[in-house]
């Protein structure tokens, strides 16, 4: 369930938990992606290929990222986003009651060059069993 909606920079969020997309390609030298591997996870620019639904998980200081992977770089390559993004929701790791800092998936340069539906992930989102605080710009 979406709690909270907040514009701002998710790298300061309090919660401990932050949630992004990256593609099946593993090419995430772009985004949000790219800058969290700019910043703290280098590794993470280029993962090779990962599997739909797959989650990568990097632990840096209190804070630990997630990086569902959740759209290919193809035509239709996020058609398959809201499923998958409810999914590894429903089933990450996180203790009850924590909040989960997500982006808003498909919503920055990437998601728009390839026309991203934004409005068909978020329900996917609110109805996730998870308490969620979605970043956007």
């Amino acid at each position: 369930m979406i709690t909270l909606r907040v514009r701002g920079d998710i790298f300061a969020a309090p919660e401990k938990h932050i949630a992004f997309a990256v593609n099946t390609q593993g090419y995430n030298d772009a985004g949000f992606a790219g800058q969290v591997a700019a910043r703290i996870w280098p590794r993470l620019a280029k993962t090779g290929g990962n599997k739909l639904g797959e989650v990568l998980t990097h632990r840096n200081g209190d804070k630990t990222y997630y990086a569902f992977v959740c759209h290919s770089l193809d035509e239709e390559g996020w058609s398959e986003t809201p499923r998958v993004v409810r999914e590894i929701l429903d089933r990450l790791d996180v203790p009850d009651g924590d909040e989960i800092a997500i982006v808003l998936m498909g919503s920055g340069p990437v998601g728009l060059f390839e026309g991203v539906d934004v409005n068909a992930i978020l329900p996917a989102m609110e109805n996730s069993k998870k308490k969620l605080v979605v970043y956007s710009r």
